[in-house]
């Protein structure tokens, strides 16, 4: 496995080993041990989520506050997704700043989202089983989030407007300016 560290400190994408044959492939997505090797981090995930998309579905920008808030392990089970980070530790050099990577079913590659950032991502092939692992419960009193087309934000989600499809919830979502008055 090896690791490739984003300019946001905390966040870094993982790329299994994969192993190819006439069959398909192999990898072995999580191995605790490894993952402490090559990462530093002790963590202990309580808790695995899925998601199944069709294209162009906006999943964001989502984090969990207070003691719940959640370090995330994610990946791309099935399809290609453009997943997205926005670190939100107020204090950090690169508070508000972002991170985007393509995270499909043949490079296997995983993001490492730690606490304190807010998550989303985006279909980008016709389906997608998007998967995770959290270190902490989801606790529904301490969910927060950004609209996902913030202009200050300025996220690039590689899509048309008029392809993403969002949720009502999420349409409703404040901006990052009214989140950090």
């Amino acid at each position: 496995m090896e690791i490739q560290h984003t300019h946001l400190e905390g966040c870094f994408i993982l790329k299994p080993s994969i192993f190819k044959d006439n069959r398909g492939l192999f990898s072995e997505t999580y191995n605790k041990k490894t993952f402490t090797k090559v990462t530093g981090l002790d963590i202990d995930f309580v808790q695995d989520n899925q998601s199944f998309s069709s294209y162009g579905v906006v999943r964001g920008m989502h984090f969990q506050t207070g003691p719940m808030a959640q370090a995330k392990l994610v990946r791309a089970a099935r399809g290609k997704v453009l997943d997205i980070v926005v670190d939100l530790r107020e204090g950090s050099k690169t508070f508000g700043e972002h991170v985007s990577v393509i995270l499909d079913d043949q490079s296997q590659k995983q993001l490492f989202v730690p606490r304190g950032f807010a998550h989303g991502f985006v279909t980008l092939s016709e389906k997608s089983i998007f998967a995770y692992k959290c270190d902490n419960y989801y606790d529904k009193a301490s969910e927060g989030g950004i609209l996902y087309n913030d202009a200050t934000l300025a996220l690039d989600w590689h899509l048309p407007e008029e392809d993403i499809i969002i949720s009502e919830k999420d349409k409703e979502l404040p901006t990052f300016a009214e989140v950090f008055k």
